[in-house]
């Protein structure tokens, strides 16, 4: 694709009758939302390709990294922090318990809430895990720098406190 457009890609918007650039004029190539969605849509098969060669998921991989990490969540926390829909993390729960990969109690403080934990299975499961994901993640930034990449992880940041829906 050519690049078409040499004006502001963030203009101001002073009021609905403020002029805005086209998608034609800014081009797929400068619309940052089409780019990282392109860029995620890629890191997300090439991974899901490399876990079908260790028998795991995408949906069950996010939950034992966070998992991993973090002492004990709930399913609507694990659920956003894994980008998923509760629906599919309870289904992804559900096949994590049976393989004894994780654990599901419910709260002293209030019996309708289940904390999530992983268990030593779990945790040996994901180590497994770990180094095809950190290769993979090697590959996509392949020629960027540290400087670069703290740069692009601090906007990143600032770009999802903008959006952020939830507090997590």
């Amino acid at each position: 694709m050519t690049e078409r457009f040499s004006g502001n890609v963030l203009r101001p918007i002073d009021g609905p009758e403020a002029k805005r650039p086209t998608m034609g004029e800014i081009g797929l190539n400068n619309f940052a939302p089409y780019l990282m969605n392109r860029v995620i849509a890629r890191w997300n098969a090439s991974l899901a390709d490399d876990l079908k060669a260790l028998d795991i998921t995408t949906a069950k991989m996010r939950a034992l990294a966070i998992l991993s990490i973090t002492p004990s969540v709930t399913i609507n926390e694990l659920s956003v922090f894994a980008v998923t829909e509760q629906s599919t993390m309870s289904r992804t729960l559900d096949s994590l318990e049976d393989q004894g990969f994780i654990r599901r109690q419910p709260r002293p403080d209030d019996m309708r809430v289940r904390d999530v934990t992983i268990t030593a299975e779990g945790r040996a499961a994901f180590e497994s895990l770990w180094p095809t994901m950190y290769d993979d993640f090697l590959k996509m930034f392949q020629g960027i720098d540290e400087e670069e990449y703290r740069t692009f992880v601090a906007v990143l940041h600032r770009i999802l406190q903008n959006i952020r829906l939830h507090e997590v």
